[in-house]
């Protein structure tokens, strides 16, 4: 596929827009929902679900199938002005040969999600589509830090995603990069490789977080990610957190903490590189859009936005 395509934007949401919940991977319960739709009513946005977005089968949001035609439906919807995930788990990546990916890029529409979702916005980028490393239905449901919510709602209007009041990061190697954002959930990042939609973080900055992982197996997907040449090619990485990693040891193997492992598996590399820039499964998260061009000041702890995720000709 050709990795020049020009990035399209999808556009800002305006008032009476509706936003479409899908649930792509593992189910959701309908009480889980209710507050951001509180939030997203309240900017005058209308919200629709899919078919299937509170259904349930074994760990996933029902049937490969249902799941794929509520995710293709939305993109399809010329009444639907963007995509919100329920929530990750798993999933995403079974519905990749069921879904018409290029249609899908095609349509504009805003992706938002983050965790499992992270198989979607590196199939979409790769077709030309910035997307948005988001919270989701789930995350709304617990009561975060006011500049959450101002991130959030920001990048939808197309504003800057990165309010004052965020937490600066700490540095791993100092230096300034600049290029588009990508990344996403480790796991999911390493399960990309070899896959037609693989991660590309050529001259980019490259962004990593995940959850429940166990320290090993960190250090085991740094270790892939450094053999198979990404992290070397980025111009610069943003770690976020592997939360609760430090609280998964095996007694069997031992331990040793996540931070540590990180910064021995990237300093090296020399290029711009920080950790615990707060994305991801964090309490407390920005909203990043994907696909567009950012300034990681590693020396500083900061990413700063040099356009807008939303097209405003549109």
């Amino acid at each position: 596929m050709d990795m020049l395509v020009a990035m399209r934007k999808p556009r800002a949401l305006r008032a009476g827009d509706t936003v479409r919940v899908v649930s792509p991977a593992s189910p959701l319960p309908e009480e889980k929902l209710a507050a951001m739709e509180e939030l997203l009513r309240a900017q005058g946005l209308r919200v629709a679900y899919g078919r299937h977005a509170l259904g349930s089968q074994d760990y996933f949001a029902g049937s490969d199938k249902e799941r794929a035609a509520d995710l293709q439906q939305a993109f399809d919807d010329p009444d639907c002005a963007a995509v919100l995930c329920s929530r990750g788990g798993y999933g995403c990546a079974r519905l990749m040969r069921m879904l018409d990916l290029d249609r899908m890029a095609g349509s504009g529409k805003m992706l938002l999600g983050y965790s499992d979702i992270t198989t979607l916005h590196l199939a979409l980028l790769r077709r030309g589509l910035a997307t948005v490393y988001s919270p989701m239905s789930i995350t709304f449901h617990t009561p975060r830090e006011p500049w959450v919510y101002q991130s959030f709602l920001a990048v939808l209007s197309g504003g800057n995603p990165i309010p004052p009041e965020a937490p600066r990061a700490r540095t791993i190697t100092p230096g300034i990069a600049e290029g588009e954002v990508t990344g996403g959930c480790l796991c999911l990042l390493t399960d990309s490789l070899a896959t037609p939609d693989l991660l590309d973080a050529r001259g980019k900055i490259l962004i990593i977080e995940d959850v429940d992982e166990q320290p090993h197996r960190v250090d085991a997907m740094f270790t892939h990610l450094l053999l198979a040449g990404v992290l070397e090619s980025a111009a610069g990485i943003a770690v976020g957190e592997m939360t609760h990693t430090d609280e998964q040891c095996d007694p069997l193997i031992g331990s040793r903490p996540w931070e540590d492992i990180v910064r021995e598996r990237i300093a090296p590399l020399g290029i711009p590189a920080v950790v615990g820039f707060p994305f991801g499964h964090m309490q407390a998260m920005l909203t990043l859009p994907l696909g567009i061009r950012a300034r990681l000041d590693a020396d500083a702890g900061t990413l700063t936005y040099l356009e807008s995720i939303c097209d405003a000709s549109r």
